[in-house]
């Protein structure tokens, strides 16, 4: 057995080991937990939206354990089980062996069944999960042809995209990488650009905010904090879900807020007020351009180590691949990268904690922090988000700061 083979194994079997660990602590932590509201909450939240929230959290977390056993399992098939490799071999038969349409070809039937596999889970969370405790407003119909518009509006973009950085691997010699890095960054911020009035429309409609007290609301808000937006838009999100939020998209002149129709049905207008001071937080601790620069920084670290390992045979042979080539290399290389950077995770969670009191903070200084004290507790419970989540579970996963450290900090902004 060669040494990185056992380095992988190493590797996988620590971070899928880990990830079971957490997912058990978390379990235990919130049935430890769900016969109490905690004391900050009481009074706030009734014990059976607690109890709730405990309950919805805890299937996600036991669904989450099943997607992770099935995820390294997949990941051993499709390397030191020879999937790739018979992947090659069959699409060799079709086009000539490293070429691009073989290399395309190899990506996408990877995301392909990648994305069978996922299936069964992602239909078990919407009809079965999220309709249980009654959030899920999805049909079948619906589904379906959200899963349709994902598929096509990723080959749209995907396939010129993906042949496009074979062509450059092919021809930019020893530095590829830093074209293909430059081609990565450029390919999301068009994304980012085109997504609000091109793609998100496509799966929702945008009506412009008719509530005139509200707008006037918002619009003094943003006065305030000297933020400039196209518009106000209200989305559809009931028809999916009864999940509550609001978001910010887009760049410069195209920046638009968007309110969830659940979100402005359950909130009072002092509280969604509240809510967009936070999301303009974001937007002016330049907290989207900070993180956007960490993955293209990161991604750009990962494709020079790519660049080095795609000339190394030893790197396909241990990881069950008898045919390299520059798509091959791509799959190897993302396929196993998260084995080897989960242990790092907290470190992006803690990050985005961060901002996310930075936020907080601002939204305290533009707006009234018991009013997003009030919406956030609103929130939690619509959301059935549990208020005593395992404190190592949370420093893993979570990119917010738990319930009770979050009100606590806007508590001291009202004093």
């Amino acid at each position: 057995m060669h040494w990185f083979t056992v380095v992988f194994l190493i590797a996988l079997a620590l971070a899928t080991a880990v990830r079971l660990w957490l997912s058990r602590r978390h379990i235990l932590h919130i049935a430890a937990n769900r016969e109490t509201v905690p004391a900050e909450f009481s009074g706030r939240i009734a014990l059976g939206a607690h109890q709730k929230a405990a309950d919805y959290t805890t299937v996600k977390t036991k669904l989450g354990t099943v997607e992770t056993l099935v995820a390294a399992a997949l990941l051993l098939a499709f390397t030191l089980g020879g999937g790739l490799q018979l992947l090659s071999e069959t699409w060799g038969r079709a086009f000539e062996t490293g070429g691009h349409a073989h290399g395309i070809a190899l990506i996408v039937s990877v995301a392909l069944i990648s994305s069978i596999v996922d299936l069964p889970f992602s239909l078990y969370r919407t009809f079965v999960i999220e309709a249980r405790f009654g959030f899920n407003r999805m049909n079948l119909v619906l589904f379906l042809a959200d899963l349709a518009k994902f598929a096509a509006i990723g080959a749209l973009l995907g396939v010129p995209f993906v042949f496009f950085v074979l062509w450059l691997m092919a021809k930019m010699g020893g530095i590829w990488w830093l074209y293909v890095w430059l081609t990565w960054v450029a390919f999301n911020l068009l994304v980012v650009t085109i997504y609000p009035t091109l793609i998100a429309p496509l799966f929702n409609r945008f009506s412009p905010l008719e509530d005139a007290d509200l707008r006037a609301r918002i619009e003094s808000l943003l006065a305030k904090c000297g933020f400039r937006a196209r518009g106000l838009f209200v989305m559809d999100s009931s028809k999916r879900s009864s999940h509550g939020n609001a978001y910010f998209t887009g760049f410069g002149a195209a920046k638009r807020i968007v309110l969830f129709d659940t979100l402005i049905s359950r909130l009072a207008p002092p509280e969604i007020e509240a809510v967009l001071a936070h999301e303009l937080g974001h937007f002016s601790r330049h907290h989207v351009w900070k993180r956007m620069a960490l993955v293209f920084g990161m991604s750009l670290a990962f494709l020079w180590l790519l660049g080095w390992l795609i000339g190394q045979d030893w790197f396909y042979a241990a990881l069950g691949v008898r045919s390299p080539s520059t798509a091959m290399a791509l799959v190897l290389f993302f396929m196993v990268a998260p084995a080897f950077t989960f242990l790092l995770q907290p470190l992006a969670s803690l990050y985005s904690r961060l901002h996310e009191f930075e936020a907080d903070a601002y939204a305290a200084q533009h707006a009234n922090a018991r009013d997003l004290a009030g919406a956030l507790v609103k929130l939690y419970q619509d959301n059935a988000a549990t208020l005593t989540p395992d404190p190592m579970h949370s420093a893993f996963y979570d990119s917010h700061p738990p319930a009770m450290q979050r009100i606590a900090r806007l508590q001291t902004y009202q004093a």
